[in-house]
């Protein structure tokens, strides 16, 4: 009876201890909601509008910083946006 109680208790422990790792690594670089193409951009009008854009080089970085970083190398600026027009 005693180790089932200890058992059950040490697993919930660790999930509750795993779940937030498991979020920060599936964190996406732009809100799923409002604009979730990320794209790096050359030229912003005002912020609502951005020319010459292109999709950052694969691999995908995987968060925010590195994907700043990869934008910036290419001389451009990392954006999200709602529609990518060609």
């Amino acid at each position: 009876m005693r180790f089932t109680l200890i058992t059950a208790i040490t697993a919930s422990v660790a999930v509750a201890v795993a779940g937030p790792t498991l979020e920060n690594r599936q964190s996406r670089l732009c809100s799923s909601s409002t604009a979730p193409n990320p794209v790096c951009c050359a030229t912003s009008i005002l912020g609502a509008a951005d020319l010459d854009c292109a999709s950052p080089p694969n691999p995908l970085p995987t968060d925010i910083p590195g994907f700043n970083n990869v934008c910036a190398a290419a001389g451009q600026r990392a954006r999200c946006c709602l529609l990518v027009v060609v």
